[in-house]
């Protein structure tokens, strides 16, 4: 009998998708493949099959599998596809790699590099790795990735799948996923996939009764109508057609001597059917006929996973070369274990069952002992414990009832995964550790370990898991010294601070407070004043910049004297979003000396605050995002998720004042998604406010209320955004509604907002668009204008085009049309970015110039009318039409057709009638022929002439 059947049995559909989505490769199309089903129902089966046609193809073939055994291994299934198609394919170079070479070569141990992503490498940058690498091991022949059992994958190997599956269809390459059909997230992402059509989501369901009959012919070498009736009805009835089951069923049956061959067909012997626990027993069996040294080797294999290096092995058991190369034959000869292709020296069982298996017939004694010596072969052949071995060893240390030990490594594999941004690992492992600390009593342990998993909480956004630990330090009856419950109450400070909790950031700078009492330690202090003074950014009243400054730059003499440089960062940082309002210049100095003194002390989320300060002070300063999206990159690559979204955020506003909307809405709409996942509420009223900006660029006030209800609901009347969401918001509606009375009051009350309580952000309006309206509405004369709006906030891009329309009305109204002209120019070129609000002061400013006689103002008219017929605002639309004919000209005729003409054309007034007119020009024709043409009279036709020419 065989123990696998040759044949893929009842799964022709599914092999018609497999063999579809791996010729459309030819013709460079990808695709996923999600193969979903319960345990045993031919997943790997079928992606054998697909690997075997690959291969046949002629396409290459790379494979990886999560652990089912032990800890979850972060990026477990991509470093074992990378290293399949780096090792066997030598002529992958560094000009092949790529960019991507460091990344893809931590997966190779024997190259010397550090562990896999060491570094921090982020999610994005490891799945465009993988891409690329499929890319180019599968040039011209095309590339199948299988990634096996991902039910039992970490957290941050979901993530870079989930990428994969959205960016396949570009490139020659196939990947095909399995996963078990029970929930978990690699389920819902096969789901997602395929609902997005990113994908074909195969779900394999247990073989029909003939299906069944053909698998177990196949297995037995007969014909279906030699097999005994009786038989396939108790195979039917006790597996319910689960290929793997009545494989192993037959399996044990035979072992068992329940089923016997007499010549020529198979006969079921007298006897039970066994059922399904009897398959351990089949497996006993088996290792049993191996003899002690077999069975020696099998059990120390068994506790090292199902996938296991033959020299631990070795070491586990002693046995010499020559015995251990004669076990392991007869160990592959019985079926029970195979070379694996991670390399030489590593083997895998057929299936993870024989491990589970072995491990249940060990006494809790022989278990131990096995566990024991397999940690310590493991850290002997590894003393430094790189990548899996460190949680591996401390799931065997566990194992063997080593508490210490196990917890001892599970807070080091914790920190390890938390290095790596693999928080989610992190907090796994970390816990793991505690409760193995509380069963021992080892308070001490406790705290040390709890403060990093409260890093890794705040990383992973679990902002409420992280106060909830808090308080368990607190209860817990830790006997915290004074220094450690300020530095745990400033960290959960800063955690509140960034989740946008700042009652509870209010409550823990008081705690620190407290509990520092009359200490004056500066390495005490300066930690609650760095944070202090981020609480006095949101608590209201008109010196609390100056409150918040004080606080900051008493925090940066004893932070960089100590050092205690995240202090340092932090204050530095701080002082840079409080002066940008007044001096950009000096706000990047604070900030590059953040980014230097993270370098410096080898802080890389700090690093990448001073980057994304420095980011949004060149935005804002000329207007233009590639700081945005440099700063975005880097946080990405590094893994700082609150530095990433926070830019997210920046670049999702730039895109509305640029008057990019579609793009604008997507990157809300996705980055609202993380930021409520991650519970950060102050960037989602950010994104709240900006959801409604974009409604009220478009003149859409209903779809701007609805965001601002929402924004409201979420704590907006209560928060810095509030004046960004009238002055950017209501303002704008308002002028697009051509309701310049509500828009001055909307103003009004932005600057009053803002002189009871200043704020960091910038563009509400009262630095550039105040001024404007002041201008229009006569409030306002050259001389007030220039002195009080100079410098600091006004030279930011957005402000300084509103500033500069300003000048040009007020010099226009005092007599110097050049000077008002070349004023004009200047606002027109600091707009460039900016569409909507270019084309908005153009009509704003134009009907001044017709009165005081200077500049274009009906060529002005003209372009903001077409840009805004475009975009559907029809008050703006119509005003530009009558303010046209109050001066003597013809407004545009928005006729069926009047899209034939191009734009520039009806810029400049052509109407439809004229256009065809011209068209017939081109052709020479004159007058009277032009009028037979288009059934008009021939003064009409000369009319239409003289108004082109």
């Amino acid at each position: 009998m065989r123990i696998r059947t040759p044949l893929l049995v009842g799964r022709d559909e599914e092999l018609c998708v497999v063999t579809d989505a791996l010729g459309d490769t030819h013709d460079g199309r990808g695709k996923g493949i999600f193969v979903v089903g319960e345990p045993g129902v031919g997943k790997s089966r079928l992606a054998a099959e697909a690997a075997s046609r690959a291969l046949v193809a002629g396409m290459v073939v790379l494979r990886g599998r999560s652990s089912t055994v032990g800890p979850m291994m972060p990026f477990r299934p991509f470093a074992e596809a990378v290293l399949s198609g780096m090792r066997h394919r030598n002529m992958l170079s560094d000009r092949d790699l790529g960019p991507y070479g460091p990344v893809l070569r931590q997966f190779m141990p024997d190259r010397g590099a550090r562990p896999v992503l060491a570094g921090g490498v982020s999610l994005v940058v490891l799945a465009e790795a993988v891409l690329h690498l499929m890319a180019v091991v599968g040039r011209d022949r095309g590339c199948l990735l299988i990634l096996e059992d991902l039910h039992d994958a970490d957290i941050e190997t979901l993530g870079v799948l989930d990428y994969l599956t959205d960016h396949l269809a570009q490139g020659s390459s196939v990947l095909l996923v399995t996963s078990r059909d029970e929930p978990c997230t690699a389920l819902d992402i096969c789901r997602s996939a395929a609902h997005r059509q990113m994908g074909d989501l195969v779900e394999l369901d247990r073989l029909d009764y003939v299906e069944m009959s053909l698998l177990v012919a196949s297995c037995l070498e007969v014909a279906v109508g030699e097999l005994p009736p009786a038989l396939l009805s108790q195979l039917w009835a006790k597996t319910l057609g689960n290929p793997f089951m009545v494989e192993e069923l037959l399996n044990g049956m035979l072992g068992g001597r329940q089923l016997a061959l007499n010549a020529p067909a198979w006969h079921e012997a007298a006897g039970q059917m066994m059922i399904p626990a009897t398959i351990v027993k089949a497996i006993t069996h088996r290792t049993d006929r191996l003899g002690a040294h077999g069975r020696e080797l099998l059990s120390a294999a068994a506790v090292l996973g199902s996938r296991f290096p033959l020299s631990v092995a070795q070491k586990v058991t002693g046995l010499d070369d020559h015995t251990l190369l004669t076990e392991l034959h007869a160990c592959v000869t019985a079926q029970m274990i195979s070379a694996d292709e991670r390399g030489p020296d590593w083997y895998a069982f057929q299936h993870p069952l024989i491990a589970d298996a072995l491990l249940t017939t060990m006494t809790p004694v022989e278990r131990a002992t096995f566990s024991r010596r397999a940690a310590e072969a493991i850290e002997l052949t590894h003393p430094e414990l790189p990548g899996e071995w460190c949680q591996l060893s401390a799931s065997l240390r566990l194992a063997a009832g080593d508490l210490p030990a196990a917890a001892r490594l599970f807070a080091e594999a914790g920190r390890r995964a938390l290095a790596e941004s693999a928080a989610g690992s992190a907090i796994a492992l970390l816990e793991q550790a505690d409760g193995l600390l509380e069963r021992q009593g080892d308070q001490a342990g406790r705290v040390e370990l709890l403060e990093t998993l409260l890093y890794a909480l705040a990383e992973a956004g679990l902002f409420t898991r992280a106060f909830q630990l808090a308080t368990t330090l607190e209860a817990g009856g830790f006997g915290l010294d004074a220094g450690r419950r300020v530095a745990i109450h400033v960290r959960l400070a800063w955690v509140a601070h960034v989740a946008g909790r700042h009652d509870d950031c209010a409550a823990q700078v008081a705690e620190a407070r407290i509990a520092l009492g009359d200490d004056v330690r500066e390495e005490l202090s300066a930690p609650v004043d760095a944070i202090a003074a981020y609480l006095a950014l949101e608590l209201p009243g008109h010196d609390r910049l100056d409150k918040a400054e004080r606080l900051a730059r008493c925090a940066i003499g004893p932070a960089e004297r100590i050092p205690l440089p995240v202090i340092a960062c932090q204050a530095w940082y701080a002082i840079g979003l409080i002066v940008r309002g007044s001096d950009i210049g000096e706000a990047d100095a604070a900030l590059r000396r953040c980014q230097l003194l993270a370098e410096e002390h080898h802080l890389p989320i700090w690093r990448l605050y001073g980057v994304g300060g420095r980011a949004v002070s060149a935005w804002l300063a000329e207007g233009t995002a590639d700081s945005l999206r440099w700063a975005q990159q880097e946080a990405q690559r590094v893994g700082a998720v609150a530095v990433a979204l926070n830019m997210e955020g920046m670049l999702a506003l730039h895109t509305v004042l640029t008057g990019d909307i579609e793009d604008a809405t997507t990157r809300i709409d996705t980055c609202l998604d993380s930021v409520r996942r991650f519970g950060l509420l102050a960037m989602e009223r950010y994104l709240l406010m900006t959801r409604a900006v974009a409604a009220a660029h478009q003149g859409r006030r209903a779809s701007m209320d609805e965001a601002l209800a929402e924004f409201d609901l979420r704590g907006g009347q209560n928060c810095r955004e509030l004046t960004l969401s009238l002055g950017l918001g209501k303002v704008f509606c308002a002028l697009l509604e051509e309701n310049a009375d509500r828009a001055g009051h909307e103003l009004d009350e932005v600057v009053a907002l803002e002189d009871a309580n200043p704020v960091t952000f910038h563009l509400s309006g009262r630095n550039g668009l105040y001024w404007l309206l002041r201008a229009l509405s006569g409030q306002l004369n050259l001389r007030t204008l220039r002195q009080r709006a100079a410098g600091g906030a006004h030279h930011m891009r957005w402000n300084r085009h509103f500033v500069e329309l300003a000048n040009a009305v007020l010099l226009g109204r005092e007599g110097q049309p050049d000077q008002a002209e070349a004023m004009m120019a200047r606002a027109q070129q600091s707009a460039t970015p900016y569409v909507m609000a270019r084309h908005l002061g153009l009509r704003l400013v134009a009907n001044h110039a017709l009165a005081d006689g200077w500049g274009s103002p009906t060529l002005w008219l003209r372009d903001a009318e077409e840009y805004f017929y475009q975009t559907k605002v029809t008050a703006v639309t119509g005003a530009c039409r009558a303010l046209l004919r109050q001066a003597g000209e013809a407004a545009p005729q928005r006729r069926d057709g009047t899209g034939r003409v191009p734009a520039e054309l009806r810029a400049r007034g052509v109407t439809l009638r004229e256009f065809e007119v011209l068209e017939l020009l081109i052709q020479r024709l004159g007058n009277r022929d032009i009028a037979t043409r288009l059934h008009i009279s021939a003064r009409t036709a000369e009319k239409h002439v003289a108004s082109l020419l």
